[in-house]
């Protein structure tokens, strides 16, 4: 029975005391804000307020709705005030999924600027193996999906944001640092060092390896980008990255991209979005970032 105007008018009427000035401040006739109440408290069966003199006194009725109205309007006006900020693009959450564990470092590159130019919008980053991110996408678990495969089922659309090339890297000190490029027959003596994703979804097996016929003489999979690096400087192993992942760390860490193969192989990494969705604002400028951010890696 009890709606917003209710909780505004009894608060207002504390406010100033008489029918007229409540009347006033609230843009209404005076008969429109006493038939609003008088409807209420047939309702309710009693009274809100009664009149002494030109004033009203609030009932113990009355004063109930007035420490809701307290508590509630200030929250009603909080909640108008976040969902017009959502409306302008410039409030909200915005859910990444990753299937791709390199461009967890490029995407550092992007966070810091957007987390500055969007103070009121949520950040959360969830990495692949946590969860299926075609799935997530299509069941609303997360806004937009960061793959360099893409899986396109309906419902689902990619924007690629740029390309780039998969190479072996090694240690300056390895056999192979000197070639050019590898062929799949150079891997089947070594420790291939990987990120913890099930073979048919890594490209040194599906595109190189295993369609050579050639088995790797052990797998090892590490989580984290920086220890995967550190294994591979200090000779324990190879690993196949992006070019641009390895050319930040090469001097640091002594590390030798390789070609996979004479023609190499390219990837791109793709943006996946629902369809048909309204993307607000703090969307599109993540793009724009996203954008920005492979040039300087390319």
């Amino acid at each position: 029975m009890l709606e917003r105007n209710h909780l505004t008018i009894i608060q207002t009427i504390e406010k100033v005391g008489t029918l007229t000035e409540a009347a006033n401040l609230l843009c209404l006739t005076q008969s429109a804000l006493s038939h609003s109440i008088k409807k209420l408290e047939q309702q309710l069966g009693v009274a809100v307020w009664l009149k002494e003199g030109r004033r009203l006194r609030l009932t113990q009725a009355g004063s109930a709705i007035l420490n809701l109205a307290d508590r509630v309007l200030p929250q009603f006006d909080h909640s108008e005030q976040v969902i017009a900020k959502m409306a302008e693009g410039s409030q909200g959450s915005l859910r990444i999924g990753m299937e791709c564990h390199p461009c967890y470092q490029w995407l550092l590159n992007i966070v810091g600027p957007f987390l500055k130019e969007f103070p009121s919008v949520d950040l959360d980053v969830r990495q692949r193996f946590q969860f299926g991110g075609v799935g997530a996408l299509l069941g609303f678990d997360i806004d937009v999906l960061i793959t360099p495969d893409p899986l396109y089922v309906r419902g689902l659309e990619y924007l690629p944001v740029f390309d780039y090339e998969h190479v072996l890297v090694v240690a300056k000190s390895h056999h192979l640092a000197d070639k050019t490029y590898v062929l799949p027959q150079d891997l089947s003596n070594e420790n291939v060092i990987t990120y913890p994703v099930e073979p048919s979804r890594l490209d040194i097996f599906s595109q190189f390896c295993t369609p050579a016929g050639v088995a790797v003489k052990k797998h090892t999979q590490i989580e984290t980008t920086e220890i995967l690096l550190q294994m591979v400087a200090s000779g324990r192993g190879v690993a196949a990255l992006p070019r641009w992942l390895v050319e930040d760390n090469q001097q640091a860490l002594g590390l030798v991209p390789l070609k996979l193969g004479k023609k190499g192989i390219f990837k791109t990494i793709n943006l996946g979005f629902r369809v048909n969705e309204t993307r607000p604002e703090y969307l599109h400028q993540f793009i724009q970032m996203a954008q920005g951010s492979a040039l300087i890696n390319k």
